[in-house]
Protein backbone atom coordinates (compact mmCIF):
# COMPACT_ATOMS: atom_id res chain seq x y z
CA UNK A 1 0.00 0.00 0.00
CA UNK A 2 2.77 2.34 1.13
CA UNK A 3 4.62 1.77 -2.50
CA UNK A 4 1.78 2.39 -3.95
CA UNK A 5 0.92 5.14 -2.64
CA UNK A 6 4.12 6.77 -3.05
CA UNK A 7 3.96 5.87 -6.90
CA UNK A 8 0.39 7.85 -7.47
CA UNK A 9 1.68 11.10 -5.35
CA UNK A 10 4.99 10.62 -7.91
CA UNK A 11 2.60 10.85 -10.81
CA UNK A 12 0.60 12.76 -9.88
CA UNK A 13 4.06 15.50 -8.78
CA UNK A 14 5.19 14.50 -12.99
CA UNK A 15 2.41 15.51 -14.01
CA UNK A 16 1.70 18.66 -12.29
CA UNK A 17 5.44 19.58 -12.44
CA UNK A 18 5.49 22.70 -15.07
CA UNK A 19 7.26 21.43 -18.20
CA UNK A 20 10.78 22.97 -19.40
CA UNK A 21 10.70 24.90 -22.33
CA UNK A 22 13.95 25.68 -24.73
CA UNK A 23 13.70 29.58 -25.28
CA UNK A 24 16.37 31.21 -27.78
CA UNK A 25 18.48 33.53 -26.15
CA UNK A 26 16.91 37.42 -26.67
CA UNK A 27 19.51 38.04 -28.88
CA UNK A 28 19.50 35.43 -31.05
CA UNK A 29 15.61 35.77 -31.72
CA UNK A 30 16.70 39.51 -32.37
CA UNK A 31 19.29 38.27 -35.02
CA UNK A 32 16.65 36.03 -36.86
CA UNK A 33 14.34 38.54 -36.51
CA UNK A 34 16.38 41.53 -38.32
CA UNK A 35 17.79 39.01 -40.68
CA UNK A 36 14.88 37.33 -41.97
CA UNK A 37 13.25 41.04 -42.48
CA UNK A 38 16.32 42.61 -44.27
CA UNK A 39 15.67 38.94 -46.93
CA UNK A 40 12.15 39.97 -46.98
CA UNK A 41 13.11 43.18 -47.73
CA UNK A 42 15.53 42.90 -50.71
CA UNK A 43 13.20 40.25 -51.46
CA UNK A 44 10.08 42.42 -52.09
CA UNK A 45 12.75 45.42 -53.15
CA UNK A 46 10.52 46.18 -56.23
CA UNK A 47 7.49 46.36 -53.97
CA UNK A 48 9.03 48.55 -51.54
CA UNK A 49 10.70 51.22 -53.48
CA UNK A 50 8.45 51.77 -55.86
CA UNK A 51 11.65 53.55 -58.16
CA UNK A 52 13.68 52.13 -60.42
CA UNK A 53 17.50 52.00 -58.94
CA UNK A 54 18.41 53.04 -62.38
CA UNK A 55 16.41 55.68 -63.17
CA UNK A 56 18.64 59.31 -63.35
CA UNK A 57 16.62 62.09 -62.67
CA UNK A 58 19.10 65.25 -63.40
CA UNK A 59 16.29 67.35 -60.71
CA UNK A 60 16.79 64.91 -58.48
CA UNK A 61 20.47 65.35 -58.15
CA UNK A 62 21.74 65.18 -54.00
CA UNK A 63 17.61 65.87 -53.62
CA UNK A 64 16.98 65.41 -49.45
CA UNK A 65 14.87 62.74 -48.16
CA UNK A 66 10.96 63.41 -48.92
CA UNK A 67 7.72 62.09 -48.68
CA UNK A 68 8.34 60.86 -52.33
CA UNK A 69 12.07 59.76 -51.58
CA UNK A 70 12.70 58.56 -48.22
CA UNK A 71 15.88 58.13 -48.35
CA UNK A 72 16.95 61.34 -50.88
CA UNK A 73 18.74 60.51 -53.82
CA UNK A 74 21.87 60.43 -55.04
CA UNK A 75 24.72 62.26 -57.21
CA UNK A 76 22.71 61.10 -60.42
CA UNK A 77 19.32 61.62 -58.75
CA UNK A 78 18.90 58.08 -58.45
CA UNK A 79 16.12 56.94 -55.36
CA UNK A 80 18.77 56.04 -52.94
CA UNK A 81 15.75 53.75 -50.99
CA UNK A 82 15.72 52.05 -54.31
CA UNK A 83 19.16 51.76 -54.83
CA UNK A 84 19.61 50.51 -50.80
CA UNK A 85 16.98 47.66 -51.12
CA UNK A 86 18.00 46.91 -54.83
CA UNK A 87 21.60 46.39 -53.44
CA UNK A 88 21.23 44.64 -50.44
CA UNK A 89 19.59 41.95 -53.05
CA UNK A 90 23.10 41.41 -54.47
CA UNK A 91 25.23 41.65 -51.31
CA UNK A 92 22.75 38.94 -49.78
CA UNK A 93 22.91 36.71 -52.94
CA UNK A 94 26.63 37.00 -52.84
CA UNK A 95 27.40 36.52 -49.75
CA UNK A 96 25.02 33.83 -49.32
CA UNK A 97 25.52 31.71 -52.49
CA UNK A 98 29.78 32.30 -51.90
CA UNK A 99 29.34 30.45 -48.39
CA UNK A 100 26.94 27.91 -49.46
CA UNK A 101 29.66 27.21 -52.36
CA UNK A 102 32.45 27.11 -50.17
CA UNK A 103 30.47 24.92 -47.41
CA UNK A 104 29.37 22.13 -50.22
CA UNK A 105 33.10 21.41 -51.17
CA UNK A 106 34.45 22.58 -47.50
CA UNK A 107 32.71 19.46 -45.69
CA UNK A 108 33.43 16.67 -47.92
CA UNK A 109 37.54 17.50 -47.62
CA UNK A 110 36.99 18.03 -44.06
CA UNK A 111 35.21 14.69 -43.46
CA UNK A 112 37.64 13.00 -45.59
CA UNK A 113 40.49 14.52 -44.25
CA UNK A 114 39.74 14.19 -40.52
CA UNK A 115 38.62 10.43 -40.69
CA UNK A 116 40.85 8.65 -42.87
CA UNK A 117 44.09 11.27 -41.98
CA UNK A 118 47.20 9.98 -43.28
CA UNK A 119 48.66 11.10 -46.38
CA UNK A 120 45.28 12.29 -47.46
CA UNK A 121 44.97 14.60 -44.39
CA UNK A 122 48.28 15.98 -44.94
CA UNK A 123 47.62 16.58 -48.65
CA UNK A 124 44.40 18.30 -47.75
CA UNK A 125 45.47 20.22 -44.93
CA UNK A 126 48.63 21.43 -46.78
CA UNK A 127 46.75 22.51 -50.18
CA UNK A 128 44.19 24.47 -47.87
CA UNK A 129 47.00 25.73 -45.17
CA UNK A 130 48.50 27.97 -48.75
CA UNK A 131 45.05 29.23 -49.16
CA UNK A 132 45.23 30.69 -45.36
CA UNK A 133 48.55 32.32 -45.32
CA UNK A 134 47.24 35.01 -48.06
CA UNK A 135 45.44 37.85 -46.67
CA UNK A 136 41.56 37.50 -47.82
CA UNK A 137 41.18 41.17 -49.58
CA UNK A 138 44.34 40.31 -51.26
CA UNK A 139 43.41 36.73 -52.45
CA UNK A 140 40.32 38.44 -53.75
CA UNK A 141 41.65 40.99 -55.42
CA UNK A 142 44.43 38.83 -57.36
CA UNK A 143 41.98 36.18 -58.35
CA UNK A 144 39.30 39.25 -59.81
CA UNK A 145 42.08 40.67 -61.78
CA UNK A 146 43.07 37.62 -62.98
CA UNK A 147 39.30 37.01 -64.27
CA UNK A 148 37.94 40.18 -64.45
CA UNK A 149 35.19 42.22 -62.23
CA UNK A 150 31.67 41.28 -61.60
CA UNK A 151 29.38 39.77 -59.15
CA UNK A 152 29.84 36.05 -59.98
CA UNK A 153 33.51 36.17 -60.17
CA UNK A 154 33.32 38.00 -56.45
CA UNK A 155 31.39 35.26 -55.13
CA UNK A 156 33.61 32.18 -56.62
CA UNK A 157 36.90 34.69 -54.91
CA UNK A 158 35.24 35.04 -51.59
CA UNK A 159 33.95 30.69 -51.49
CA UNK A 160 37.76 30.57 -52.04
CA UNK A 161 38.79 32.47 -49.33
CA UNK A 162 36.50 30.77 -46.97
CA UNK A 163 36.70 27.22 -47.95
CA UNK A 164 39.97 26.17 -46.10
CA UNK A 165 38.51 28.11 -43.11
CA UNK A 166 35.20 26.00 -42.82
CA UNK A 167 37.41 22.80 -44.07
CA UNK A 168 39.64 23.35 -41.37
CA UNK A 169 36.85 23.41 -38.59
CA UNK A 170 34.76 20.16 -40.04
CA UNK A 171 38.34 18.48 -40.44
CA UNK A 172 38.45 19.31 -36.49
CA UNK A 173 34.82 18.25 -35.86
CA UNK A 174 35.45 15.32 -37.22
CA UNK A 175 38.09 14.09 -35.29
CA UNK A 176 36.34 14.75 -31.78
CA UNK A 177 33.13 12.52 -33.74
CA UNK A 178 35.28 9.82 -35.08
CA UNK A 179 36.82 8.90 -31.76
CA UNK A 180 33.23 8.31 -29.74
CA UNK A 181 32.06 4.92 -28.88
CA UNK A 182 29.62 4.52 -31.19
CA UNK A 183 31.74 5.27 -34.04
CA UNK A 184 34.18 2.71 -32.93
CA UNK A 185 31.64 0.59 -32.02
CA UNK A 186 30.25 0.68 -35.68
CA UNK A 187 33.26 0.40 -37.15
CA UNK A 188 34.10 -2.84 -35.12
CA UNK A 189 31.08 -3.80 -35.85
CA UNK A 190 32.66 -3.90 -39.74
CA UNK A 191 30.70 -1.03 -41.29
CA UNK A 192 31.50 0.63 -44.00
CA UNK A 193 33.61 3.58 -43.78
CA UNK A 194 31.05 5.58 -46.38
CA UNK A 195 28.17 4.23 -43.89
CA UNK A 196 30.18 5.44 -41.06
CA UNK A 197 30.51 8.62 -42.46
CA UNK A 198 27.06 9.56 -43.66
CA UNK A 199 25.21 8.03 -40.86
CA UNK A 200 27.24 8.52 -37.92
CA UNK A 201 30.11 11.50 -38.33
CA UNK A 202 28.52 13.45 -40.70
CA UNK A 203 25.39 14.14 -39.00
CA UNK A 204 27.38 15.01 -35.33
CA UNK A 205 30.03 16.56 -36.62
CA UNK A 206 28.22 19.48 -39.04
CA UNK A 207 27.21 21.45 -36.34
CA UNK A 208 30.16 23.12 -35.59
CA UNK A 209 30.50 24.00 -39.86
CA UNK A 210 27.32 25.60 -39.66
CA UNK A 211 27.67 28.04 -36.66
CA UNK A 212 31.23 29.19 -38.89
CA UNK A 213 28.97 29.30 -42.16
CA UNK A 214 27.01 31.63 -40.61
CA UNK A 215 29.10 33.63 -39.00
CA UNK A 216 31.48 34.13 -42.46
CA UNK A 217 28.35 35.43 -43.95
CA UNK A 218 28.19 38.51 -42.31
CA UNK A 219 31.90 38.78 -42.92
CA UNK A 220 31.29 37.78 -46.43
CA UNK A 221 28.95 40.51 -47.07
CA UNK A 222 31.33 43.09 -45.69
CA UNK A 223 34.29 41.64 -48.36
CA UNK A 224 31.80 41.83 -51.65
CA UNK A 225 31.03 45.65 -50.08
CA UNK A 226 34.82 46.53 -50.20
CA UNK A 227 35.41 45.04 -53.63
CA UNK A 228 32.31 46.83 -54.77
CA UNK A 229 33.93 49.71 -53.07
CA UNK A 230 37.10 49.35 -55.12
CA UNK A 231 35.04 48.60 -58.82
CA UNK A 232 35.94 44.72 -58.35
CA UNK A 233 32.81 43.30 -57.42
CA UNK A 234 29.21 44.06 -58.96
CA UNK A 235 29.42 46.90 -62.25
CA UNK A 236 27.25 49.72 -62.81
CA UNK A 237 25.06 50.49 -63.81
CA UNK A 238 23.66 47.52 -61.16
CA UNK A 239 23.08 48.76 -57.71
CA UNK A 240 25.72 47.76 -54.76
CA UNK A 241 25.90 48.75 -51.00
CA UNK A 242 29.74 49.30 -51.56
CA UNK A 243 29.04 50.69 -54.50
CA UNK A 244 26.79 53.47 -53.09
CA UNK A 245 29.63 53.90 -50.61
CA UNK A 246 31.83 54.97 -53.19
CA UNK A 247 29.76 56.92 -54.92
CA UNK A 248 29.08 58.91 -51.42
CA UNK A 249 32.85 59.34 -50.20
CA UNK A 250 32.66 63.14 -52.12
CA UNK A 251 29.76 64.75 -51.12
CA UNK A 252 29.42 63.03 -47.62
CA UNK A 253 29.30 66.44 -46.17
CA UNK A 254 26.63 67.97 -48.90
CA UNK A 255 24.26 64.31 -49.57
CA UNK A 256 25.14 62.41 -45.93
CA UNK A 257 22.49 60.26 -47.09
CA UNK A 258 23.53 58.98 -49.90
CA UNK A 259 26.67 57.54 -47.48
CA UNK A 260 24.90 56.77 -44.58
CA UNK A 261 22.01 54.18 -45.81
CA UNK A 262 23.90 51.74 -47.46
CA UNK A 263 26.43 51.97 -44.18
CA UNK A 264 23.55 51.03 -42.10
CA UNK A 265 22.18 48.45 -44.11
CA UNK A 266 25.28 47.00 -44.26
CA UNK A 267 25.99 47.30 -40.02
CA UNK A 268 22.64 45.68 -39.55
CA UNK A 269 23.28 42.54 -41.88
CA UNK A 270 26.65 42.24 -40.19
CA UNK A 271 25.02 41.98 -36.81
CA UNK A 272 21.98 39.80 -37.97
CA UNK A 273 24.97 37.31 -39.02
CA UNK A 274 26.92 37.92 -35.49
CA UNK A 275 24.09 37.14 -33.52
CA UNK A 276 22.86 34.35 -35.34
CA UNK A 277 25.94 32.58 -35.46
CA UNK A 278 26.05 33.48 -31.53
CA UNK A 279 22.75 31.73 -31.05
CA UNK A 280 23.28 28.52 -33.27
CA UNK A 281 26.54 28.40 -31.33
CA UNK A 282 25.29 27.45 -28.25
CA UNK A 283 22.85 25.49 -29.76
CA UNK A 284 24.81 23.22 -32.39
CA UNK A 285 28.79 23.87 -30.75
CA UNK A 286 28.46 24.29 -27.17
CA UNK A 287 31.99 22.29 -27.22
CA UNK A 288 33.80 25.75 -28.93
CA UNK A 289 34.92 23.40 -32.00
CA UNK A 290 33.80 25.99 -34.70
CA UNK A 291 35.96 28.96 -32.58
Amino acid sequence: MISQSITATAIVLAKSAPRRRHRLPVTTTVGVALLALLILAAIAAPLLSGHNPETVETARVMGAPNALHPFGSDVLGRDVLSRVLFGLRVSLLVALSSVAVATLIAVPLGLIAGYFGGWLDSLISRSLDMLLVLPALLLAITLIAIVGPGSTVAALAIAIIYLPILARVMRTSTLVVSRQEYVLGSRSRGASAWRILSSHVAPNAIGPVIVQASVLSGFALQLEAALSFLGLGTQPPTPSLGGMLADGRDVLTQAPWVEIYPGLAIALAVVAFSLLGDGLRRALDPTGVAS
